[in-house]
């Protein structure tokens, strides 16, 4: 199984960026998904996820400007950013739930066993 993030990069505070997630090797339409991110000296915290019937569930820091989508016939996983401030920097990642058909999307990263490398965001005041 491969996950890969892409589109990650440096952005003004206020601007909007989309990050993609693409998995393959894996029945991607039956497993939950899920973005955590790694802030500088800081733990890897959960940002947002869906599960296979399109559920979604954010961190309270990102509820109402982040927005996590997915394209089965793609295997792709979206996480569109609105309104970015500069404690959104991070190391995004994406990860796909160990267990198919779970309902409901978990927080922690123990659940998650396949993890791409990360696609970095900057966000400058």
């Amino acid at each position: 199984v491969q996950v890969a993030e892409s589109g990650g990069r440096s952005a003004q505070a206020g601007e909007s960026l989309t990050l993609s997630c693409v998995v393959s090797g894996r029945a991607f339409s039956l497993h939950a998904m899920a973005w955590f991110r790694r802030a500088p000296g800081k733990e890897r915290e959960f940002v947002g996820g869906v599960t296979w019937k399109n559920i979604t569930r954010y961190s309270d820091s990102v509820r109402g400007r982040f927005t996590v989508s997915r394209d089965n016939a793609k295997s792709s996983m979206y996480l569109q950013m609105n309104d970015l401030k500069p404690e959104d920097t991070a190391l995004y990642f994406c990860a796909s739930d160990t267990r198919p058909w779970r309902d409901f999307v978990n927080i922690f990263a123990s659940v998650y066993d396949y993890w791409g490398q990360g696609t970095q965001v900057t966000v400058s005041s």
